[in-house]
Order: C-alpha cells, then structure tokens, then sequence
C-alpha cells in the first residue's frame, strides 16, 4: 500500500507531531457510528504486531492488516490551508475529505478500539 501525501499535507503532519516522536496510523472506524464509517488519522507510539507500514515519501505511516480491505493499493493524502483535515483519495473514489488527526500518545488516552472514535 502506498499514499502520496502533498507537500502542505506533509507540513501540517509534521506539525501535528508538535517534535515528539511517533507516527501515523490509517484507522477505519466502522462500528457504533451511526454511519458507514469514519477515516481518522491516529498519531501513536509504536506500531502494533498486528500493523503493516504504509509506504510514503517520508512519514511513518502504519495501518492494521485487518483495515487494508477497506482502502486501495495506491492512494492520495491532501490537505487544505484554511481547515485543519484531510482528504484521502485514489484514482477510483473519495474516501474521506474530513480525515481528521488524534493524537493518543499520552499515556492516559488509550489507542482507540473500533467503534469508539466517534465518542472522541
């Protein structure tokens, strides 16, 4: 899996790790939402076992290996100066263009679970 990430896209990442270290993780919400789901970007610690990278330009990304269903091979990550989220995108659909960051590296915020980010 690849996402091409824009240059203004990549600034505000890099911001958003405020020169901590982590990296990012894709997450599809699809449980408790009341909807068909939701996209987020979940800046954590360390990958998890079960995670596979996500190759990039140059950010750490990770995703599940049990959420690669959900996406494409090749995809988009752009961002927009006047709002703080995300459109992720391919060739063949728009899958999200409110893709917002979390950060849950503190130590008292737990690595959401399916059908929790929408409490968030």
């Amino acid at each position: 899996m690849k996402i091409q990430i824009t240059p203004l896209a990549e600034s505000k990442l890099q911001a958003s790790l405020k020169e901590r270290p982590g990296l990012f993780k894709l997450f599809f919400d699809t449980e408790g939402c009341g909807c068909d789901g939701i996209h987020v970007l979940l800046i954590v610690h360390e990958a998890d076992a079960g995670d596979a990278a996500i190759e990039t330009d140059g950010l750490p990304f990770v995703i599940s290996r049990q959420q690669e269903i959900f996406y494409e091979d090749n995809m988009r990550l752009d961002a927009d100066e006047r709002i703080s989220s995300f459109k992720l995108d391919s060739n063949s659909q728009i899958y999200s263009r409110n893709i917002l960051v979390r950060d849950v590296r503190s130590t008292d915020i737990p690595q959401p679970a399916a059908g929790t980010l929408c409490d968030i």
